[in-house]
């Protein structure tokens, strides 16, 4: 049977519009590091620089290469991990060209590092872009998360994370940081603004 991320696991992909507590298990990644405006040409490129890895490895067998433990699946949605730079901390409204990130997408867990730089290799035959070299294979466990569903525009966000930060304070919790992730669940290419939808996620620890 097909492995479908939003059926088969909805606490983590398809949170409701208000605060939850999850815990958030290790798994592995694709993962691309950046700074500056995601409105950029350059993040925009980073993002193309991890999908045809990503599907590259979900078609391995089509191609004739056995995958121990493989299994279809659906490819994982973009995600990004969300951070600023010195200059940016001490801003008092957020300059977008400040910011730091990693964007990355989950892969299934029988891929290996083997499977991955396998998969790089074969994409970088047809196009030898520089940036599928710094694509990275890693394995991350966020623990203990608050997160929830936000719906509309990226630049809305500070509501959804004030209620977020409300919850964390009503609940005995503390921010592990204010680094925070965003799992994109809707193409901003093809979706309203008003319709996207974003997971945010802060990492917690109970006091």
């Amino acid at each position: 049977m097909k492995h479908e991320w939003r059926k088969h696991e909805k606490e983590i992909y398809l949170p409701k519009q208000i605060p939850t507590l999850v815990k958030i298990p290790k798994f592995k990644f694709i993962t691309i590091k950046g700074q500056g405006n995601p409105n950029s040409k350059d993040f925009e490129h980073r993002i193309q620089a991890l999908y045809p890895i990503a599907y590259t490895i979900k078609m391995m067998p089509k191609k004739g290469i056995v995958l121990d433990g493989y299994y279809e699946y659906t490819v994982y949605p973009l995600e990004g991990i969300w951070d600023l730079t010195e200059r940016g901390r001490k801003l008092d409204i957020l300059d977008k060209n400040e910011l730091v990130y990693t964007i990355m997408i989950r892969q299934p867990d029988f891929v290996t590092e083997d499977v991955f730089r396998k998969a790089v290799e074969m994409v970088m035959s047809k196009n030898n872009s520089k940036l599928f070299e710094e694509v990275q294979f890693e394995e991350i466990e966020e623990g203990l998360c608050v997160q929830m569903m936000h719906i509309g525009s990226y630049d809305d966000e500070p509501k959804s994370f004030a209620f977020m930060n409300q919850y964390i304070e009503d609940n005995s919790l503390e921010l592990v940081t204010k680094v925070h992730r965003e799992i994109y669940l809707s193409d901003a290419r093809r979706v309203e603004t008003s319709k996207q939808k974003t997971i945010l996620r802060y990492r917690v620890n109970k006091i």
